[in-house]
């Protein structure tokens, strides 16, 4: 029986996404339930499985080889439990143990949803071709991931890459994870509003004080809306470079709401590349936006699998 198909799971604070996906990234079945994240544990277990069970009732299913899981935050692989900050009813939950025991003798891969999008933008999107990215997303928080040497690297626990807690301002703020001055506390859409208002940016009529608001007061001309996101490019041109420095990557790779600004985000982000990436090995770094969108934590999720199956992505015809 012709086994190519990888069962995806894509878990979030709202969403709770499923599908099979082929060999070429193509979702051929679709599942989805909200998530409960207000209600226990085995709440949010019973949405999963749910997911499953509607991808199970599909024929293709029998071709399943491999499932793989994208998950909030924080993830810890070698346990296979989760600890989304966004889902309270799951500490050091064993959700790999659960989808197991729904799937059978599949072979199962948690890895963090920053290391799902990198999956995802390297199999399909902005970082094809790539042997070396970082990938990000930079919305309520920022997370993601890297490619190293041509593979997805997720690290021990699925976490690595997780850019969003570097510090990259020795004296900044203190972080809710318990550090000080990281890159989600700077460049994190709640963060760069909250620095807008703390500046004095006013909200329009509407009353809106979200990052997408401040990104449109700055594309027409509010200067502290302008500000807010040249600080949030700055910590993340920091990150970039620190990460580049370290492990050589070529090119990063940015996605999620944040990004959704554009040139308000990119423009200022190269330009302080340009004064943070300055060895000559890192000097060519390229800053791209991520082309995967909402797919991304589902497809990666499936790559993730395929790798771990197949010790290599699915070649692309």
């Amino acid at each position: 029986m012709q086994t190519d198909l990888s069962a995806a799971l894509d878990i979030g604070g709202t969403k709770i996404a499923g599908a099979l996906v082929d060999a070429h990234g193509s979702m051929i079945v679709r599942a989805a339930r909200p998530t409960p994240a207000d209600q226990d544990g085995a709440a949010v277990m019973r949405a999963v499985a749910e997911v499953v069970r509607e991808l199970a009732a599909a024929p293709e299913w029998a071709r399943v080889a491999a499932v793989g899981i994208g998950s909030a935050g924080p993830v810890d692989a070698s346990a296979g439990t989760v600890s989304p900050v966004n889902i309270p009813g799951w500490r050091d939950f064993p959700l790999v143990a659960g989808v197991r025991a729904l799937v059978g003798e599949r072979p199962v891969t948690l890895v963090g949803d920053g290391v799902a999008m990198t999956a995802a933008e390297h199999w399909q999107g902005a970082a094809r071709g790539h042997d070396n990215a970082l990938c990000m997303v930079v919305s309520t928080g920022v997370g993601g991931g890297l490619v190293l040497n041509g593979r997805l690297h997720p690290g021990p626990t699925g976490n690595a890459g997780h850019i969003g807690h570097i510090s990259v301002d020795l004296d900044g703020d203190p972080c809710p994870c318990g550090g000080r001055g990281c890159v989600e506390r700077i460049a994190s859409g709640p963060n760069i509003a909250r620095r807008a208002l703390a500046d004095g940016w006013l909200p329009g009529p509407d009353g809106d004080t979200s990052a997408a608001a401040v990104a449109a007061a700055a594309r027409a001309g509010d200067r502290v809306a302008v500000r807010s996101f040249e600080r949030a490019a700055q910590a993340l041109a920091a990150g970039i470079a620190a990460t580049a420095t370290l492990v050589e990557i070529d090119i990063a790779v940015i996605g999620g709401g944040v990004a959704g600004a554009g040139d308000i985000l990119f423009a200022p982000l190269r330009r302080a590349l340009r004064s943070y990436a300055t060895l000559s090995f890192v000097a060519d770094l390229t800053v791209v936006p991520a082309q995967m969108g909402t797919d991304a934590g589902v497809v990666g999720a499936a790559a993730a699998a395929q790798q771990s199956r197949l010790d290599a992505f699915a070649p692309l015809p």
